[in-house]
């Protein structure tokens, strides 16, 4: 049985959350610097200036093409929307076989997160919840070994809609017949959040991740940890 720490169990009682969900990019692993690096691949193919890391990680977390566009944009959001689809198609020619180059081999894991898996295995049902493309999600989860650590997952292009909306996370709850109530998302973004409070789901942000270089307690999560772990007893 898993041991959540005094605050989970006050809310979920002894035994915990009963399905736990999970953003992948800022929460389980750092794949700005893949990221960025394909970017500015495609910046360059388009004769734009290249970016810095620190821009691509404040792009991330509405999925690819919103990061394709605010890199065409330099960050600016208005701009970024108004872009043509057939300006980000070109975009997706040069960004998509850079970036799938490096989805084969394991992006940088943060501390804790396989002790956190190890812990929490054979427990509740766990599901991966990305805005990520399942073309670039599945190659990155089987370079990490992780293909049998989760009962679901669900890629921005699975459903017709992605985070921040209630459906991604609702449909994991209906598909595991698990009351939102019951459940938990673990995030380090405001989409996570936002998300998670459409579903009517408590959440859990990590502190470490990206945000858009918000500071994620303004988006009021349930709890914060510095590390999965945190959420586990000692």
């Amino acid at each position: 049985m898993v041991r959540w720490n005094t605050a989970v169990q006050t809310v979920y009682g002894d035994s915990g959350p009963q399905l736990v969900m999970l953003d992948l990019d800022g929460t389980l692993i750092d794949s700005v610097p893949d990221l960025h690096t394909a970017v500015n691949v495609m910046l360059t193919a388009m004769g734009r200036e290249v970016t810095s890391e620190r821009n691509v990680s404040h792009w991330v977390g509405n999925g690819l093409n919103m990061l394709l566009r605010r890199a065409l944009a330099d960050g600016d959001e208005t701009q970024a929307q108004a872009l043509s689809d057939d300006l980000l198609a070109e975009a997706h020619t040069y960004f998509d076989p850079a970036y799938e180059a490096t989805v084969h081999h394991a992006s940088g894991v943060y501390p804790g997160v396989n002790a956190w898996l190890n812990a929490t295995a054979g427990g509740v049902p766990r599901a991966l919840v990305t805005n990520k493309s399942r073309r670039f999600t599945e190659p990155l989860i089987a370079s990490l070994g992780w293909h049998d650590q989760f009962a679901m997952l669900v890629c921005g292009d699975d459903l017709a809609d992605k985070k921040p909306s209630a459906i991604p996370l609702l449909h994991v709850c209906e598909t595991l017949a698990v009351a939102p109530a019951d459940a938990l998302m673990i995030g380090d973004s405001r989409t996570d959040m936002r998300a998670a409070k459409n579903a009517g789901i408590r959440a859990a942000a990590v502190t470490y991740g990206y945000n858009h270089g918000e500071e994620i307690s303004a988006s009021e999560p349930d709890w914060m940890v510095d590390n999965l772990m945190q959420l586990l007893a000692d």
